[in-house]
């Protein structure tokens, strides 16, 4: 492969959108479960929300994933890898109220929006400014999804 990385950079690259990958889809399951699970007065506008961010999530899984290809390597797609290598923690079950379904999301959403701060930045110091400019969409995004959710619990 001859794309202008070395192959310890493209490696680097990839780890750092693994991990991306892992959180991604860690959310997408909180959110989907949050979907089916929300209750009370504001069901129907929490349940469209809900399901309109995981929607979004899921197009982003899958650009993270395709990424991680570009760069040679494979991209993990299993339930047993993705905890593995999360810094976002599963939802450990349970009945919970729509504000703090909004709450632990806003939570998530803002850890990733830290990490992918350090993240961009260690793309571009791996020479990958392509990766490194599509972390800064994801950031972007996270950012404007998190400026919602905090709205809500304002």
């Amino acid at each position: 492969m001859n794309i202008g990385l070395t192959d310890s950079q493209r490696a680097g690259v990839a780890d750092l959108l693994r991990r991306t990958l892992a959180d991604e889809y860690i959310l997408y399951t909180k959110t989907r479960k949050y979907h089916w699970n929300v209750e009370g007065m504001h069901f129907h506008d929490l349940h469209k929300m809900f399901e309109g961010q995981y929607e979004e999530i899921d197009e982003t899984i899958d650009e993270v994933a395709e990424r991680i290809r570009a760069l040679g390597v494979l991209s993990p797609g299993s339930f047993a890898e993705f905890p593995q290598d999360a810094r976002l923690a599963e939802d450990a079950g349970g009945k919970i109220d729509a504000r703090t379904m909004i709450a632990n999301l806003l939570a998530d959403h803002e850890s990733i929006i830290r990490s992918l701060r350090g993240d961009l930045q260690s793309a571009a110091d791996h020479g990958d400014a392509g990766n490194s400019d599509f972390l800064t969409g994801l950031l972007e995004s996270h950012e404007k999804t998190a400026w919602m959710l905090r709205s809500l619990l304002a």
